[in-house]
């Protein structure tokens, strides 16, 4: 008996030896990152772990799921989302109202206020709480245009007279919720959303439905009825193209198309009611967020981690490695930022820009029928009054949406 008891004791010794440290407690951390900084996140995370060693018993696993996607699949099942993952700042109040997001500590909420541009750290703050590190301000929109063609990209009736002389076109999306605004938020107006803390929209401020409205509704009309316009935003999918409001995304692919005549400019102003307002819309940022833990030291762990990725100095080689423009000031201030044409471009439109908040779903969708109306010609015989008309019942329906 005695025999079978030691045998048994040994076996069990042995199996706890062959049991992983990390089995009493969860020890593997996963991030979500997209698929173009997987290696370079993969880099900086081995550089973090290196230097600290006290973290060494967790597994730590990159892998590539785009900003975009990353909010929907923690959504979908939190459990078994990422620990720390990147998306979009327009996904906040999703996130927060899910319980996805931990809020940050006040030591590290602290350092991402005074390191980063307000912008992005409004993006990251619902209510008064950052959920969020800021890792980008590179999510807006600007002029790329061939200078061949284009020689003062000032005006918006510049720019297209020019392309209309050319032959060329002009490219804007103007039934997107997140171009159309460009008119609007030039002529003076407001769309905006009020939300808790728990992501839940609770007001909408809006003046559409006004003067300055339905000249910017005029001013979209305008641009619609020109030979040269056409509603699109990706260069890529471009032809016999001009100019383009884009983002910096696809600068690549601008670079290539333009070749030495690529150039780069803020959004023109437009004329409202006679008088040239600049063009403005939304700054976007990428965030990088931490779901809840149940464990103290792997939350301890995904915060420092998350901190690190976020850093001016990791913020300074996603430039170099990737090209994202950085939130970080001190990197922003970088040489090798500051003269990056696409970036500097978008860094002076978003002096004009306000940052975007929190949208309800239906209100892209809304966004997408007033604009396809324009395009289609349904308003070209309105006048002020039948123009005003519209512009209230999406007011209305956008007021809607927040009750």
């Amino acid at each position: 008996m005695k025999k079978i008891i030691g045998i048994l004791l040994a076996m069990c010794l042995l199996f706890a030896l062959a049991v992983p440290a990390f089995a009493a407690g969860d020890k593997t951390l996963k991030i979500w990152v997209p698929d173009a900084t997987k290696s370079f996140t993969e880099e900086q995370v081995a550089k973090f772990m290196e230097a600290n060693p006290e973290y060494a018993d967790y597994a730590v696993t990159v892998e590539a799921v785009g900003e975009g996607d990353a909010a929907s699949n923690v959504l979908t099942d939190l459990e078994a989302g990422a620990d720390i993952f990147n998306f979009a700042q327009d996904q906040l109040a999703r996130l927060v109202a899910a319980g996805a997001l931990i809020e940050l500590s006040d030591e590290n909420a602290a350092i991402v206020a005074e390191e980063n541009d307000a912008g992005s750290v409004a993006a990251a703050t619902m209510g008064d709480l950052v959920y969020a590190y800021p890792l980008t301000s590179d999510n807006g929109y600007f002029l790329y245009y061939d200078k061949s063609v284009i020689s003062d990209p000032s005006t918006l009736e510049g720019v297209v007279a020019a392309c209309e002389a050319a032959g060329k076109g002009f490219y804007m999306e103007i039934n997107s919720g997140w171009y159309q605004p460009a008119f609007f938020f030039g002529a003076g107006c407001t769309l905006t959303y009020d939300t808790d803390d728990t992501g839940a929209f609770k007001a909408c401020n809006i003046d559409y439905a006004s003067d300055a409205g339905v000249a910017a509704l005029k001013a979209m009309i305008a641009l619609a009825k020109s030979p040269a316009f056409h509603n699109g935003s990706s260069i890529g999918n471009a032809t016999n193209v001009a100019a383009i409001v884009d983002g910096t995304w696809d600068s690549s692919a601008a670079k290539e198309l333009f070749g030495e005549n690529y150039a780069c400019a803020k959004l023109p102003t437009v004329e409202i009611n006679g008088t040239p307002v600049q063009m403005s819309g939304f700054g976007g940022f990428k965030l990088l967020g931490v779901k809840p833990q149940t464990e103290d030291e792997k939350l301890d762990l995904c915060d420092k981690l998350a901190l690190f990725l976020s850093s001016g100095e990791a913020q300074l080689a996603r430039f170099k490695a990737a090209g994202w423009g950085p939130s970080n000031l001190a990197a922003k201030a970088d040489e090798a930022v500051q003269a990056d044409a696409a970036l500097a471009a978008l860094g002076e439109q978003l002096a004009f820009d306000i940052p975007q908040g929190q949208y309800p779903g239906d209100y892209w969708s809304l966004a997408t029928a007033l604009g396809d109306s324009v395009i289609a010609g349904e308003f070209d015989s309105l006048d002020d009054a039948g123009l005003l008309a519209q512009l209230q019942t999406f007011q209305d329906t956008c007021i809607g949406y927040a009750k």
